[in-house]
């Protein structure tokens, strides 16, 4: 019954998640277009302190935006703070990290054939340490003297990002590697807002308030905030793609995952510096050009080698063959006098050639089916933490083989199953299961 319950969490947890997400993602997309699109206010507008306005039009009615340079001149008694987003989204990606990857470590966040941690206090343990750990190392960058260059500092979150792909499939599942990726990204965003945007935005209105002019500490406030925001703004993309990440095993269960990952993080993080210059009425196509030309090198890299299917014979033609009563045996004479059976030359050139799957083969296939696939993918699992088997996938008999044949394929030629190699699915026994399921 727990694992019933941990569904619903899982549930509820992902649609506020999905939504918290959509509102951050959304506000900063639509921000970041708004501050580039702003243009130079007529002077009347200048002398009020307004750096830039933008004029719109949408659902009807027109809309005025104006952005002044430091503060307004009255404080309005109402003002909208962006930060619920960001911390609901962040709250939202640790309860389910937690009631996925912590709850069920042994199927979606431990790989024993990388690291046997022993227990699943020690994996979750060590995934802790690596994501507030990796966060960290971010925070004291960003608060020295490397964070105000924003060239130098990006150079350096991107070096330091590589180093956290590869470590993180040392470490951890494939599927689990993506998703602490971009969980490190995601606490990155949500910590740029806490600990950096918010703090310069109150500096700022607490200066407005007080009638002082800013000076060089709300300053430089403001000048982390920038950056962190930049971040954030580079972030998007790269984040989204990890959250959705876990639906496609050919990215993750890669055998270079880390590098396909690494690889989406700069195509998605190219295509992100294109809009922002587009917003800037800089128009340059190489930035679509060069993601594009990435990306088609990135899947001739990634293309699987081809599936070779077992020859399928019928089970009454290979009995029939092997029944010595059916054909008389002929003999030749050799050279030495002595005598040689056609047929059993032939079946030995058979046998030779031709594997056949019959019906024991059916059976040693299946074996390994009830094994290693349903102790989950049956109508009741057995598998401790599933209530129901995934995806309502059942595999009980060679008709659920064929039924479900592309999918097998897929998931066990790419590792995606079994999750976090749980019942110890070998490569000989995986190697047979898709030749086998590529020949019904």
């Amino acid at each position: 019954m727990g694992a019933y319950y941990l569904d619903w969490f899982n549930l509820f947890f992902r649609w506020f998640h999905v939504i918290a997400g959509v509102a951050w993602i959304g506000a900063s997309f639509y921000f970041v277009w708004l501050d580039l699109s702003l243009r130079k206010p007529p002077q009347w507008k200048a002398d009020k302190g307004i750096s830039g306005d933008l004029w719109a039009v949408h659902g009807g009615g027109f809309y005025e935006i104006a952005k002044y340079k430091l503060e307004p001149e009255e404080m309005p008694k109402t003002l909208h703070w962006f930060k619920w987003e960001a911390y609901t989204t962040w709250l939202t990606g640790m309860a389910m990290l937690s009631i996925v990857y912590y709850a069920n470590a042994t199927a979606y966040l431990i790989d024993p054939s990388k690291v046997d941690f022993g227990s699943s206090i020690g994996a979750i343990s060590t995934s802790l340490l690596f994501l507030f750990g990796s966060y960290f190392i971010y925070e004291v960058i960003v608060r020295s003297h490397l964070g105000k260059n924003s060239f130098i500092f990006s150079t350096i979150i991107f070096i330091l990002l590589i180093i956290a792909c590869w470590g993180s499939y040392q470490l951890f599942s494939d599927r689990a590697s993506f998703i602490h990726i971009g969980a490190i990204l995601g606490t990155v965003m949500a910590g740029n807002v806490f600990f950096g945007i918010m703090p310069a935005q109150r500096a700022l209105v607490e200066c407005v308030r007080r009638g002082e002019k800013p000076g060089k500490e709300v300053a430089d406030l403001a000048l982390q905030a920038k950056n962190r925001s930049l971040m954030n703004n580079y972030f998007t993309l790269p984040l989204i793609f990890t959250m959705i990440s876990n639906h496609y095993p050919m990215m993750y269960a890669h055998a270079h995952g880390w590098l396909v990952l690494v690889f989406v993080g700069i195509i998605t993080a190219i295509v992100r510096h294109y809009f922002n210059q587009k917003h800037l009425d800089n128009h340059k196509p190489r930035y679509l050009v060069i993601p594009t030309v990435l990306t088609v090198l990135l899947i001739i890299w990634m293309r699987p080698e081809p599936i070779e299917p077992l020859p399928v014979v019928a089970a009454a033609a290979a009995a029939e063959t092997a029944t010595p009563d059916s054909v008389p045996p002929t003999t030749d004479s050799a050279a030495d006098g002595s005598t040689i059976s056609t047929d059993a030359a032939s079946n030995e050139n058979i046998t030779a050639d031709v594997v056949p799957v019959t019906a024991s083969a059916d059976d040693a296939i299946m074996d390994v089916v009830h094994t290693r696939c349903s102790t989950c993918h049956a109508a009741q699992p057995t598998q401790q933490g599933f209530a129901a088997p995934p995806a309502g996938i059942i595999l009980q008999t060679p008709t659920d083989m064929k039924t479900h044949k592309a999918k097998i394929v897929t998931a066990v030629q790419t590792g995606y199953m079994p999750l976090g190699n749980l019942t110890k699915l070998t490569d000989e026994e995986r190697q047979q299961m898709v030749a086998y399921a590529s020949g019904l």
